[in-house]
């Protein structure tokens, strides 16, 4: 089997970035493969941003952190966030978002910053971000309780305000209309619902963007009104889940008393799934190393065994680890190095490590 080695990281532009995160006392949070500053930034004297004050910048070459970014999109006006999308390995992405006080500014920015070179690479290409936060459910069962589907949402994800259902010639099942409070959280349940709702109820849906609503006929409907037309005996919820005064924080794990009541969102599956493992520490999140175990389970050869030490560490943080993992089975062993930001215990960095390396086998072995 080919293996293909890790693009080597640039040490010089890593360095960099250190240099520049101690001198200017910058902070960036990793979170959910990308790394953010601000949001606001730790002094901020403007009142918060609206919509159309976020622009998307792509072709940022593999190897530019925000020790240039940031002082680049910053030069137009004060930024409000500025989100570099991160891989595994270190390197970014190849695009981010940068988000400014007022649409004038964003507008600034587009104007000056669409087409600038960085160096030697491609020019940037700048233009506002459409800043969606729909997203649209499809292949849910007829049977699918608007309440229910809602309480199943608010679990898995941050940000869910509201939902509507539609059927009707053309779809299949049910399809479900999901508002979120932003783009980024539309944008962070977009990442995980697919698998999570194979994973709880082994359920396939389609997942995808919303345009925006044509008329006001895909607002939700009065739940009772909605369950009458499309579910005639709809479950009856207490009146607090019916009108929750506020959307409750994600949960770590389904409460078995309502495990039954909740799978009624979108049809019993065909055996009732195993309660999410220990393994499984990001919650309705996909952990990349049981996705590995599951995949060398599937061609038959042996679990992944892991061999994983610290290397450098950066002046601010940054830990590089090199590892070896070894597949009974599969030949030569996986080598490699990943980059990550420290978490905030000992056991919780190591333990991203081991998902950055897995991730990387993953991409190894199904290319």
């Amino acid at each position: 089997m080919e293996v293909i080695h890790m693009q080597v990281l640039n040490s010089e532009r890593l360095q960099a970035l250190e240099a520049w995160l101690m001198e200017t006392d910058t902070k960036l949070a990793q979170v959910n493969g990308q790394r953010k500053y601000g949001g606001p930034p730790a002094v901020w004297h403007l009142p918060p941003p609206g919509s159309g004050c976020e622009v998307f910048i792509s072709q940022i070459p593999r190897d530019t952190y925000e020790d240039v970014l940031i002082p680049l999109f910053g030069s137009v006006g004060p930024l409000w966030e500025f989100r570099l999308m991160m891989n595994f390995s270190g390197q970014n992405r190849g695009f981010a978002y940068a988000k400014y006080s007022s649409p004038v500014v964003a507008n600034g920015a587009v104007r000056l910053l669409n087409g600038h070179r960085l160096e030697a690479g491609p020019h940037l290409s700048v233009r506002l971000s459409t800043e969606k936060s729909r997203l649209c459910i499809g292949e849910l069962p007829a049977s699918t309780q608007l309440n229910h589907l809602l309480q199943v949402l608010r679990g898995m994800a941050d940000g869910v305000e509201r939902i509507s259902l539609k059927a009707g010639p053309g779809i299949v099942g049910v399809s479900a209309i999901v508002v979120f409070s932003s783009h980024y959280d539309a944008s962070m349940a977009k990442r995980v619902l697919v698998e999570a709702f194979k994973k709880l109820f082994q359920l396939k849906i389609s997942l995808k963007w919303q345009s925006t609503m044509k008329s006001t006929t895909d607002e939700p409907p009065p739940s009772t009104q909605l369950s009458k037309s499309l579910f005639p005996t709809p479950l009856k919820l207490p009146r607090h889940v019916l009108t929750p005064p506020s959307p409750p924080p994600r949960l770590a794990r389904l409460p078995s008393r309502d495990a039954r009541e909740l799978c009624k969102a979108v049809g019993e599956p065909p055996q009732t799934p195993p309660p999410p493992s220990s393994s499984s520490l990001e919650g309705y999140r996909p952990c990349p190393m049981v996705l590995l175990c599951e995949l060398c389970e599937t061609k038959g050869v042996g679990k992944p065994q892991y061999k994983i030490k610290m290397g450098h560490v950066g002046a601010r943080g940054f830990i590089c680890f090199i590892y070896e993992v070894s597949v009974p089975g599969i030949t030569p062993d996986f080598e490699g190095q990943v980059v990550i930001l420290p978490r905030s215990s000992a056991y919780a960095t190591v333990d991203e490590a081991r998902k950055a390396v897995a991730l990387q086998v993953l991409h190894k072995i199904c290319n």
